[in-house]
């Protein structure tokens, strides 16, 4: 018996990896974190399967689940919203799994700050203006934040920031990030990045506040960064038409020349 957690994915039931899609229909138990995994996931799922929504239930309720799947010889799906490896819970369960001696797998899914992106257009790293992405959260009262770990450390560096699961504590994050990167920085709101009724609310540090309404009161992504505006950013070397790669040589004396990907990487002096 094995448990296999699943990124399920932003919300789109087409953004399912097909090696999750595939893991969901062998498996005669599923359990779904049911206020952010589209039904429409469930689709996959064979026919007469144990199928349980654990947003109402405990983790000792949702190891119960999957102590009796164990003991009856069944594989579990396990689907948790986006990637697992921010904010799942996940290390949690699989603490619990690994004490009892329970196999599982993990397959990853797709970041909520990646369906945003393709949703706003944009590329978050830009050369000249910001090659890292941080993925960071507010303080809330599921989760507090380690010492070091604050908006003002973040912003300090200039990347893009990409906060989740903040979104009750706007003011917070627009008063923090100004100093830092300016109150004209821009900024933007994705609200359920993929799912039908997305939303997509784009302004600055300075009026972003003003352009959201009371119905935005979760499920969103705050990006913060230069990059957002897609503007005033070199072009990358790569495809310069007189940059040396692998694939491309500019001259005899290319440590490239004559490469192929059966060969080593060439060394340089």
């Amino acid at each position: 018996m094995t448990v296999h957690f699943i990124g399920a994915g932003p919300g789109a039931p087409d953004l399912l990896t097909l090696r999750g899609r595939d893991l969901i229909a062998a498996c005669p138990v599923c359990l779904y974190a049911g206020s952010l995994v589209p039904e429409a996931v469930l689709g996959h799922c064979p026919e007469g399967a144990r199928i349980v929504n654990t947003a109402p239930l405990s983790l000792d309720q949702i190891i119960a689940e999957i102590r009796a799947a164990d003991e009856a010889g069944q594989d579990v799906a396990r689907l948790h919203s986006g990637d697992l490896s921010v904010w799942s819970a996940m290390g949690e369960q699989l603490r619990r799994l690994r004490a009892e001696g329970i196999a599982f797998t993990i397959t990853p899914g797709v970041p909520s700050f990646a369906a945003a992106a393709a949703a706003l257009g944009t590329e978050l790293t830009l050369p000249g203006l910001a090659q890292s992405v941080v993925l960071t959260r507010t303080p809330g009262r599921a989760s507090s934040m380690p010492e070091r770990e604050t908006l003002e450390n973040f912003a300090a560096t200039g990347a893009t920031l990409a906060i989740h699961l903040s979104i009750q504590n706007l003011a917070h994050v627009t008063e923090t990030l100004t100093p830092h990167y300016g109150a004209d920085c821009p900024m933007a709101i994705a609200y359920r990045a993929s799912w039908p009724d997305e939303r997509l609310i784009r302004g600055t540090l300075a009026d972003i506040s003003d352009k959201l309404d009371g119905s935005v009161t979760r499920t969103a992504l705050i990006l913060v960064g230069p990059a957002l505006a897609g503007e005033g950013f070199a072009e990358s070397c790569l495809y310069a038409a007189d940059y040396d790669r692998r694939y491309r040589p500019q001259s005899a004396d290319s440590p490239w020349q004559g490469w192929t990907p059966d060969s080593e990487e060439p060394t340089h002096g």
